[in-house]
């Protein structure tokens, strides 16, 4: 059985388009159980094996050949796309392995005279490559959807004229606390305020790790020339910073919010330009 040159084996494609694209798009089509539409299905296919043609009569004989430049850059925005829209990796690299059952067809129409291992082996190739571009659009969204959650689970309220608080809820870690820290400056600008309240009531462990944060962050409110008040702190938890040997210093801390709010306002009122003036 001969081997054929790229070239030819695209030549094989291109007289035999119609048998393998019907057989790739059933296959693929039964795979997703309505995924997605068929005709969508037709478009994205009709584009890869334009692609996957043409790159063949180029010489192209591997996926990441520059003659498949192109074909790359499809397959990515397909798999990009099915991962925006929820689809598996399952779902996403099927639609190029389900290439197979063309090439079958392809070979069952010459009579066994055409050696397609050649394309077999670059189809497998191409799903590899849909399958890893996938997982790296995934991880994308992910780490977006990750760092977008975060913003929402840091929000700063503004309590009084010149007081604003942070609640936390939930593990303080060195990437939450550098939003904290952003949001917190930021909203100390823009609304003019003097005093601060970091709320940790919904923290459920302090460590020294939390409580350096915690520090680092009071330490660049008070270069922006305000005052911070720690609340929340609770008995297991005051009892937790003792026994680590944790030292705040001269940063005030109150059981409460309410108990911080109240020594805000006071503070306010002592203040030349005072909250309540």
């Amino acid at each position: 059985m001969p081997t054929l040159a790229p070239a030819d084996l695209a030549q094989s494609l291109t007289d035999r388009a119609e048998t393998v694209r019907s057989a790739w798009l059933d296959a693929a089509a039964h795979e997703l159980r309505g995924r997605t539409t068929r005709g969508e299905l037709e478009r994205e296919q009709s584009d890869i094996f334009d692609a996957l043609v043409d790159g063949l009569r180029a010489g192209a004989t591997t996926v990441g050949a520059e003659a498949f430049d192109q074909l790359r850059g499809i397959l990515s925005d397909v798999s990009a796309a099915r991962a925006r829209l929820g689809f598996t990796p399952r779902e996403t690299a099927v639609g190029v392995f389900a290439l197979k059952e063309g090439l079958y067809a392809l070979a069952d129409g010459s009579g066994g005279s055409t050696d397609l291992l050649p394309l077999l082996r670059l189809v497998d190739e191409l799903g590899l490559f849909t399958f890893e571009t996938f997982a790296a659009a995934r991880e994308a969204i992910i780490s977006e959807q990750a760092e977008q959650l975060l913003e929402l689970s840091t929000p700063v309220v503004k309590l009084w004229e010149g007081i604003v608080a942070v609640p936390l809820v939930g593990t303080l870690d060195s990437a939450r606390t550098q939003v904290v820290m952003e949001k917190l400056l930021n909203s100390l600008v823009e609304t003019g305020s003097t005093q601060a309240i970091i709320d940790i009531t919904g923290v459920p462990a302090v460590d020294t790790q939390v409580a350096q944060h915690l520090l680092k962050t009071v330490v660049a409110a008070r270069l922006m020339g305000a005052e911070c008040t720690i609340s929340g702190i609770r008995p297991q938890i005051a009892q937790t910073i003792v026994a680590l040997g944790i030292e705040f210093g001269d940063i005030r801390t109150r059981a409460t919010l309410a108990d911080a709010l109240v020594d805000a306002l006071r503070e306010g009122r002592r203040s030349p330009a005072g909250v309540l003036a």
